[in-house]
């Protein structure tokens, strides 16, 4: 019964709710930027190479053979370089993706949380702690004036 109570609390706080929150939105964000890099970035990139695929790039190490008639056969042997460099793309555009996202709302934030900037509306939080911070410099400025008369 206890585990069952920790579980609706864990739950109502709100952990729950904000994980699958970010479980959707990541995985949203997953197929759009893989649409960017196979939609818009590599074709570019592979016309700029010369048509090539990274994908079917390759080191072979040993030479594969079909079944014969015997029913022998030697499977290829290779190092799949090209998908690293596909891999790697992705990462470093995911990356860049990510920084540019989270910068753009670092600015927006920023600019939600300046109580003198009228053109965004402040959060009331932000609103009531810069008045207190008004009014504190108020009341340290009375003083400062008031110990200086003494």
């Amino acid at each position: 019964m206890r585990l069952l109570k920790e579980f609706k609390e864990f739950a109502v706080k709100g952990n729950m709710i904000d994980m699958a929150v970010g479980i959707i939105i990541g995985t949203s964000f997953n197929k759009v930027i893989d649409v960017l890099v196979k939609q818009v970035v590599l074709p570019p990139l592979s016309m700029m190479t010369d048509g090539i695929n990274f994908a079917n790039r390759k080191i072979v190490l040993r030479e594969g053979f079909p079944m014969g008639t015997q029913g022998e056969g030697v499977e290829e042997v290779a190092i799949g370089y090209g998908a690293l460099i596909e891999a790697l793309l992705d990462f470093v555009i995911i990356g860049f993706t990510i920084f540019m996202v989270v910068r753009l709302m670092n600015r927006f934030r920023k600019k939600a949380e300046d109580p003198k900037n009228k053109t965004v509306e402040t959060p009331k939080n932000i609103e009531l702690l810069a008045s207190l911070n008004d009014l504190l410099e108020e009341q340290n400025e009375i003083l400062r004036k008031g110990g200086n008369k003494a």
